[in-house]
């Protein structure tokens, strides 16, 4: 992995995607935006691909709450696989579990206004950080 650049994260769901990046080498993950799932989605992360000049692309793999496969997974896990032949970086997997939990609980925390997208931003926020603190390439 080039440790120069971005990476990025996506918190993937049927309506929206959120998305959260860090620098590789400070490993702060911040929430950055995010998408409307729609028929350009693919054109639309491969665009904020290019502007995060990211270097990995981590995806949150949803899971039932004993570990089982989901619904849900599958639906990642075939987004994921289609979208891999837009890309040349690595694509890695995290656990995503309960992050949207987390991240509604912090909003709400906040006592300000959030919108679900909110949500979902943080949400990858979360799946990045729990990334880069167990992922041994990743650590300084």
């Amino acid at each position: 992995m080039n440790n120069n650049g971005r990476i990025v994260a996506l918190d993937v769901g049927s309506k929206r995607i959120g998305v959260a990046s860090a620098n590789v080498v400070a490993r702060l993950a911040t929430p950055l935006k995010t998408l409307e799932v729609g028929d350009d989605i693919y054109e639309q992360i491969c665009n904020l691909l290019a502007a995060e000049t990211a270097v990995g692309l981590v995806v949150g793999l949803p899971r039932g709450m004993q570990g089982q496969d989901t619904a849900q997974t599958e639906f990642v896990q075939k987004f994921a696989a289609d979208f891999r032949q837009h890309i040349t970086i690595p694509l890695y997997w995290q656990d995503e579990a309960v992050t949207s939990v987390l991240s509604e609980a912090a909003l709400k925390a906040k006592k300000g206004s959030y919108v679900k997208g909110d949500i979902d931003a943080l949400a990858a926020t979360i799946i990045l950080e729990d990334f880069l603190a167990n992922n041994q390439e990743f650590k300084g």
